[in-house]
């Protein structure tokens, strides 16, 4: 990345970064970070598409359902992620939370 991720990438990189050898779901960073399918999937696919996100298929823990595909950081993308400065944690509505 040459300039600086927006805010919504700050956000999602960080949920990945919290756990960053974890295999996450779509769905589940969703849901943590508060990004609509519609925003969060794109991002996904441009993230992996710079080599910051690993992706994978992952079985279902649920008989007869299908594989889920998952992404985490790469070691790239965890060296990005460690190299931003710090900035006030935002809520999903983009009210800065300051503790």
């Amino acid at each position: 990345m040459t300039r600086r991720p927006s805010p919504q990438t700050q956000r999602l990189l960080a949920a990945l970064a919290a756990q960053p050898r974890a295999w996450r779901h779509g769905y589940g960073l969703s849901r943590e970070t508060g990004l609509k399918a519609g925003t969060l999937y794109p991002m996904l696919t441009r993230l992996g598409e710079r080599g910051l996100l690993e992706f994978r298929w992952v079985d279902s823990p649920v008989a007869g359902r299908p594989p889920r595909h998952a992404c985490r950081l790469s070691s790239h993308g965890l060296a990005l992620v460690l190299a931003l400065p710090a900035r006030p944690a935002r809520s999903p509505s983009g009210a800065v939370n300051n503790g």
